[in-house]
């Protein structure tokens, strides 16, 4: 399904003969190379020409290509140069530091650093708890990767995976008012990372860890909780969950079926399938199997990993056997955390009576939608052009908002459901609908909802060092 984006757009300054029919000309190439216009500005007038700057939506990059050559194949037109709107955005990086506090006196300079700061540096080292009022350790957060797992693109190393970054941390303080900063580390070594991350911890409230291939991001991230008196948080594993548990909750009040009573059926044990997994059984469901590329994870299979051995001693109650797809067989769920046909139309069509699918493959779903369409009673996936986006910024905003405000030493399974559940309460009842389970991004609630509720289970589960009413305001 063609789908036009702005992560695809073009803004062409061309130079138009002033004469009747050329616009026309150029508009109809756009439009028979599949091309939307998107905005016309008119730049300057020259002698027999103009010179306007053209936007235009493209479905990807091959075919923005294909636009910008049927333009300069047009009589009359000159492409004078080519702008991608998504490069434009990312000059010079999407996010820079600002000052809290203006340096315009010597009074100022005094107090903001040497002679004044002495005093503050002396206050914290004799009473290290103040270091959570006198600096930006309360409000801050390191988003940290070795670039091994970047989105769809894999192992592209660290440089390559610094706009992720940035963009994660613009998301943090666009939505949760959180200070974030990009660390990319040039090493794939557990010990090194685990290191790196230990030594940069005093200035941080948080960690999340992001873009870390499985399985060595089990261990790190283990070892990181352990050692560490700050949230450590694989967004890859643990937003992905708390979102897909939150739509999970949703679509069963669409269909009217129990968390404990409902047989759940994954593609994909990774990193963001094993925590889905956990998240699931924590949340109370009884029933999941898990299926790789060889079917079904159960006990007694050759073959297995430790990971995938430690997943099969706690899933698939019936030591079920088989393909995905038989599997699926009186399924009332399905969870696609891995790959383009994965399952089939007929697997999805073998499932029980208002079945869920969540086909969450991107670009393309472990299903097409249009295929299932009739057959599923709620469907959901990654991308933004079907209903039901199931996306983490939905989560670690507020998870990380709500874990600051608090102080907490830990994020706990108690906290991971906790904002899963406050998701999904942010539809109401008479909203809920097959094609509205999951929020929008952009609805403003979501992340007060969620970091009051983290907090109340941090404080539920003894790792809040800061009561919640004594909680600052989000910072902006």
């Amino acid at each position: 399904m063609a789908h036009y984006s702005a992560s695809f757009s073009l803004t062409l300054r061309v130079h138009l003969e002033n004469t009747p029919g050329t616009f026309a000309d150029f508009a109809r190439a756009i439009a028979d190379a599949g091309g939307l216009l998107d905005a016309i500005d008119l730049v300057r007038t020259e002698p027999g020409s103009k010179v306007r700057d053209v936007s235009v939506l493209a479905t990807d990059a091959e075919h923005a290509d294909a636009i910008v050559r049927a333009c300069r194949a047009i009589p009359g037109v000159e492409v004078e140069h080519v702008s991608d709107r998504t490069f434009l955005l990312h000059l010079g990086g999407k996010i820079h530091m600002a000052s809290n506090a203006p340096v315009k006196t010597r009074d100022d300079l005094s107090m903001a650093y040497t002679p004044g700061v002495a005093r503050v540096c002396r206050a914290i080292a004799d009473d290290p708890e103040a270091v959570w009022n006198l600096t930006v350790k309360r409000n801050s957060v390191a988003v940290v990767t070795d670039g091994s797992a970047v989105l769809g693109l894999g192992d592209i190393g660290p440089e390559a995976a610094l706009p992720v970054m940035e963009g994660k941390a613009l998301l943090f303080k666009e939505f949760g008012g959180v200070d974030a900063w990009p660390i990319c580390l040039n090493t794939k070594d557990p010990d090194a990372i685990v290191a790196a991350v230990e030594a940069i911890a005093p200035g941080f409230g948080g960690i999340n860890l992001e873009d870390i291939s499985a399985p060595r991001c089990f261990e790190i991230e283990r070892r990181l909780r352990e050692s560490l008196d700050i949230p450590v948080f694989h967004d890859d594993q643990h937003g992905t969950a708390v979102v897909v548990l939150a739509a999970f909750l949703n679509a069963l009040r669409v269909v009217g079926k129990s968390v404990e009573e409902v047989k759940v059926v994954l593609t994909g044990v990774g990193a963001a399938g094993t925590a889905v997994t956990r998240t699931l059984q924590a949340a109370g469901v009884r029933n999941v199997i898990g299926c790789d590329s060889q079917g079904a994870i159960h006990r007694g299979r050759p073959g297995l990993t430790e990971a995938k051995q430690r997943y099969a001693d706690e899933t698939n109650p019936e030591n079920l056997q088989g393909s995905a797809d038989e599997a699926l067989t009186g399924a009332d769920v399905y969870i696609g955390l891995s790959q383009p046909g994965a399952v089939s139309v007929d697997g999805v069509r073998r499932m029980a009576p208002d079945p869920i699918v969540f086909a969450m493959a991107n670009p393309v779903p472990e299903v097409p939608p249009e295929e299932i369409e009739g057959l599923a009673a709620v469907v959901a996936t990654g991308r933004s052009d079907y209903p039901n986006q199931i996306n983490n910024v939905l989560a670690f905003p507020g998870i990380f908002r709500g874990a600051l405000d608090v102080r907490a030493s830990a994020i706990t399974e108690r906290m991971e459901v906790a904002a899963g559940d406050a998701i999904a309460a942010t539809i109401g009842a008479d909203e809920l609908a097959a094609d509205y389970i999951v929020p929008s991004v952009f609805n403003r609630e979501v992340v007060s909802a969620v970091a009051e509720a983290v907090a109340r289970a941090a404080e539920e589960d003894g790792v809040a060092r800061r009561p919640r009413e004594s909680s600052p305001a989000a910072p902006r």
